[in-house]
């Protein structure tokens, strides 16, 4: 008997969390006089502290921690300005600067990107007798930039752009605070960043902060917004208020990965989820209408991955282990003893395309590259060098060729998995000219087989001068037709790309695919994007034409206020938005931004 399935693909970073507890002989060996009265109460709470810790335990180690530890903002250099937090506008301004026109056949509904605005005005790095620790440039508390669409029945198309913050439990207790609280983990000396994890627990019973800033996903009507450290949180679309945090009805006790996918067909929505003890990784299955976790697998791995991304097929899954280079292929209910290993050339993939099956062969189409954009703590404290070194392109403006494997270079590149075989067929999809990333293509071609996909090109000249990744350009590829003036060898034919490029010193974040109403093919539509001009402090967005993708763009809309930089998007098409958006809140929908407000 057939059986059906879905296939995800998991993109790991270099960074493998331990799943031993802490060895708090480093912390203990570092520890001054004044620390001391506090170690025997700390090492009899365990490691893991809930909300049953004594008030007077927690007053005792928060004393502490405010007078040892030292919060200091990281400072952005001239080239990273848009990389910095804007202030939140919870009422809806209007925007009346639109050159072009939308497309009349353009959806009513609300475009909108998730992205990184720490709450106190910068990401935090902190000093004290253990040394320094600090957050990496991904962290930052999220939040939602969203564009509505609105057309009247007569025809006439209202914008209305709003932000607001992604109210996680731990934003909301920073927030109450009015501080910043929790000690950044993640990256510095080795014993600050130990005490750092002990501190957050024995305080708040979390190692770190619920940032909720990477992506967001539809399922079952409902919108949510995500990143791979917790549960997805679901918004109120038209206000962009938190409403809860998503565990399926109590049947879902982990995080997310940051691109949970709906299988083709039936509607579910594959997951996956991991954790720094066992299981490992966990994948699970919710129903169509989101109710109901369907099945949940311990894919009984011996450690503890980042997961960012999966992908879907209409009957398979397929997993990537980070450092064993393999992929797995396991029906839709399968468990790990159904899982089918493939071995592949190392690499490091954030990001998918899509990936289906034809006929034995299980295609999956991502962006790879030969080392993480997360450097990690051993690469040192400042990363500025670290980046500006992997972010440079691969030739020179002398001529002078970088090897691949010294940069993080990822590029579009294709996986073909033979289940009969066993056999494993890799090749690069496009040449060296361009690093791309953050791929998408029209959601509805999802998990089956398509022939276009887009993506963000990176300036790494820019990237390499500031030391932080920007993409000056969008990509589209067509990957059934081959390039007819490259090739990197004998047998390995590219694709052909074309490339919609921004004028200098623009660069881009968020972009998506907005199908063309009672479009027919798969590229009728259009991709939407966040851009900023950094020469003249102007953010906008751009709408332009699939099918006529170099061209100028059909709409470029400007914004009332500046939008950082930031990750994923997604455009939702919304029902008589018109009423919905205006009715009930005209009177707050200005026509310019509100006092305290500013483009910078």
């Amino acid at each position: 008997m057939a059986m059906s399935g879905f296939q995800f693909h998991v993109h790991c970073s270099a960074q493998k969390p331990s799943a031993s507890p802490p060895n708090f002989g480093h912390v203990r060996s570092a520890l001054s006089s004044a620390f001391k009265p506090f170690l025997k109460e700390i090492q009899q709470l365990p490691q893991r502290i809930d909300a049953g810790v004594k008030n007077t335990s927690r007053g005792l180690v928060d004393a502490f921690v405010d007078s040892v530890f030292e919060f200091v903002d990281q400072p952005l250099l001239p080239s990273q300005s848009n990389f910095a937090p804007v202030d939140e506008l919870k009422a809806g301004v209007r925007v009346a600067d639109v050159e072009g026109g939308i497309p009349d056949d353009f959806a009513e509904g609300v475009y909108i990107r998730n992205g990184p605005n720490p709450i106190f005005g910068a990401l935090t790095s902190t000093s004290s007798m253990f040394g320094s620790s600090s957050n990496t440039w991904i962290e930052g508390e999220g939040m939602l930039h969203a564009l509505y669409f609105c057309k009247s029945l007569e025809g006439r198309w209202t914008v209305v752009y709003k932000n607001r913050y992604v109210e996680t439990d731990t934003f909301k207790l920073e927030k109450l605070r009015n501080k910043p609280s929790f000690l950044p983990a993640i990256e510095g000396d080795s014993p600050a960043v130990l005490s750092a994890y002990l501190f957050n627990m024995l305080r708040f019973g979390k190692v770190n902060k619920e940032i909720s800033n990477t992506n967001v996903f539809e399922h079952a009507g409902k919108m949510y917004s995500i990143a791979e450290n917790h549960k997805p949180q679901e918004i109120e679309i038209l206000s962009l208020q938190t409403l809860n945090e998503w565990d399926v009805d109590g049947a879902w006790n982990r995080p997310f990965c940051s691109h949970p996918k709906k299988a083709p067909g039936s509607g579910e929505l594959v997951i996956m989820g991991i954790d720094a003890t066992k299981p490992f990784v966990e994948v699970g299955v919710i129903s169509a209408d989101g109710k109901k976790l369907l099945h949940k697998a311990d894919l009984k791995l011996n450690r503890c991955s980042l997961c960012h991304e999966m992908g879907v097929t209409q009957r398979l899954i397929e997993y990537e282990k980070e450092g064993d280079a393999r992929i797995g292929i396991m029906p839709r209910y399968g468990d790990a003893d159904s899982i089918q290993w493939f071995k592949v050339k190392p690499n490091c993939t954030f990001h998918l395309f899509n990936c289906f099956e034809d006929g034995d062969e299980v295609v999956m189409w991502g962006c790879r590259a030969l080392d993480s954009m997360i450097p990690g703590p051993e690469k040192g404290k400042n990363k500025f060098d670290w980046f500006s070194r992997k972010l440079r392109p691969i030739k020179s403006s002398t001529g002078e060729s970088i090897s691949e494997d010294q940069l993080v270079f990822p590029r579009p590149y294709e996986w073909r998995m033979n289940k009969r075989s066993g056999d494993v067929k890799e090749r690069n999809l496009t040449g060296t000219e361009f690093s791309m990333e953050f791929p998408f293509i029209n959601e509805a071609f999802m998990g089956v087989q398509n022939d276009y996909g887009y993506c963000q090109v990176r300036d790494s000249i820019a990237s390499s001068a500031s030391g932080m990744a920007k993409y000056g350009g969008l990509a589209k590829l067509y990957f059934g037709e081959q390039s007819p003036e490259s090739s990197l060898g004998e047998n390995e034919r590219l694709i052909k790309v074309e490339y919609h490029m921004f004028e200098k010193n623009t660069f881009c974040s968020g972009a998506a695919f907005v199908p063309k109403v009672k479009g027919v093919e798969e590229d009728d539509g259009w991709v939407i994007t966040f851009v900023h001009n950094e020469d003249t402090n102007i953010s906008q967005v751009l709408i332009i034409e699939a099918k006529s993708f170099t061209s100028k763009p059909v709409a470029i809309i400007t914004l009332p206020c500046r939008v950082p930089y930031g990750f994923h998007g997604t455009f939702r098409p919304i029902l008589q938005l018109h009423n919905q958006i205006l009715s009930p809140i005209i009177p707050s929908v200005n026509t310019r931004i509100p006092n305290g407000m500013s483009r910078s």
